[in-house]
Parts: structure tokens; C-alpha cells; sequence
């Protein structure tokens, strides 16, 4: 992983096995050693997030910006990828900012701040916002 050249392979293994992609490593050909890029194993897109996940992990990184990072992922992988968020919310110290349009992946957030034109049109826990019946809750409405 990159990120962090004096690691341990205890932090390593921490950071694959919270960001849910211990699994995946542990089939590659060299597991946590196999060369990944254009001319060597390619992941699918839910496998390079949770693998960027770890990498952040690595570098104890305070805090996480995600932009869009289940745009293009199918529904398993979005649940796995969700799955290792809250991994990393109880199991680390972490700031975790997501960017989204779609916002079954943000529902969980401790918090949400809705932007129009920049501006701060709303802010809530995600059962709050559903209550106020804004922009967030008509937006649910139209992605459910």
C-alpha cells in the first residue's frame, strides 16, 4: 500500500482487514504483494475504493474527503463499501467528509449538510431532514 513507506505489516493488515478488502488481497496471486496497475491485476471499482480506504488508513490520515465514491459502484460493492465506512467510523478517529448525489450512501452520516448554490439550505441527521420535507426529503423520495 502506498502512502506510508515505514508501515508495519501489522498496520497493513489492520487497514485491509477495517477497509473490508482483506479478503480480495488474500486472493490476488501474491496477496498483499501482487503488482496492481495497467500491465498487471486489475480491480473492479468497489475493490480500488476499499483499497484507497486502507491506503488512507495507513497514513492515519484525521481526516477522509470522499467525492462521489459510489457513483460507479454496482450494489454489492456500495454495501461493502458502506460497510467498511462504518468500520472505520467505530473503529477509527477519523473525520469522514462524503460528497454525494446519491444519498442512500450518506443516511448513516452523523451529519448532513445540504448545499444549494453553495449555500447551507439544510443540516441534519437524516430522519430530521426526511421530517422537514426540504429539498433533502424530495430528493429521497425521487431516489427510493
Amino acid at each position: 500500500l502506498y502512502g506510508k513507506s515505514n508501515a508495519t505489516t501489522e498496520d497493513v493488515q489492520e487497514a485491509v482487514r477495517i477497509a473490508g478488502a482483506e479478503e480480495f488481497i488474500n486472493k490476488l496471486p501474491q496477496g498483499i504483494e501482487t503488482v496492481i496497475g495497467e500491465d498487471a491485476i486489475r480491480l473492479s471499482g468497489g475493490q480500488r475504493q476499499r483499497l484507497d480506504l486502507a491506503r488512507a488508513l495507513v497514513r492515519k490520515a484525521s481526516i477522509l474527503v470522499l467525492d462521489e465514491p459510489t457513483s460507479n459502484l454496482d450494489a454489492e460493492s456500495e454495501d461493502l463499501f458502506r460497510q467498511a465506512l462504518q468500520r472505520i467510523r467505530k473503529e477509527e478517529n477519523i473525520t469522514i467528509i462524503i460528497v454525494a448525489h446519491r444519498l442512500a450512501s450518506i443516511a448513516d452520516a452523523d451529519q448532513i449538510v445540504v448545499l444549494n448554490q453553495g449555500v447551507v439550505e439544510d443540516m441534519g441527521k437524516h430522519n430530521n431532514l426526511l421530517k422537514r420535507e426540504g429539498w433533502y426529503a424530495k430528493a429521497w423520495k425521487m431516489q427510493n
